[in-house]
């Protein structure tokens, strides 16, 4: 037995909950690579569907789905299996989501983009181990970026809206939502 596959265990076995079809699919053989035996997920339904049919032994739960929020999983998933060790991802990262997902079970909670070793170390972290800071952080730039998409797409993508929650002229608004997201 490898060295990876002793820090795993004798269950391999790991959800890849995300609608992002190439991600999902990215990241699933990544995982196996490394000695995961990963069953793929794209929405709420499928993965209570998987997990209630064979709880696994990990997961990587993509926070906003297309039919749903993947907190319902890992609620669910904790139910069925307390010792599942559950990292959150989402492409709109906040401290409010990341609080409410480690208070229902959460091993980790990580933000997009992540790849599969940071999704691994996060699987494989001891407990109590705190997280080492990330190797390429968001810059400042990016950070605002992912808060104003995060606030327009709470406002149902109502710009108008949005400008008055984020206290910012409108046209300002439309101009950053037509723009790239920076690096």
């Amino acid at each position: 037995m490898t060295d990876e596959l002793a820090r795993i265990g004798d269950d391999n076995s790991l959800l890849v909950l995300d609608d992002d079809g190439p991600f999902r699919q990215r990241l699933g053989r990544a995982m196996e690579k490394r000695g995961f035996a990963p069953v793929l997920a794209e929405s709420v339904a499928e993965g209570l569907a998987a997990i209630r049919s064979s709880p696994p032994a990990y997961a990587v739960i993509d926070l906003r789905l297309e039919d749903g929020n993947g907190l319902d999983v890992v609620e669910a998933l904790r139910e069925l299996r307390p010792d599942c060790r559950v990292v959150v991802l989402t492409g709109y990262g906040a401290i409010a989501t990341a609080v409410a997902a480690v208070k229902i079970g959460a091993t980790d909670y990580l933000s997009k983009p992540a790849d599969a070793d940071d999704v691994e170390k996060a699987l494989l972290s001891p407990d109590g181990d705190k997280p080492p800071p990330p190797e390429n952080p968001m810059s400042a730039d990016r950070v605002r970026w992912e808060h104003i998409q995060r606030v327009f797409e709470l406002c149902d993508r109502n710009v108008s809206e949005t400008a008055r929650r984020l206290n910012m002229h409108r046209r300002t608004l439309q101009r950053i939502l037509a723009k790239r997201s920076p690096r």
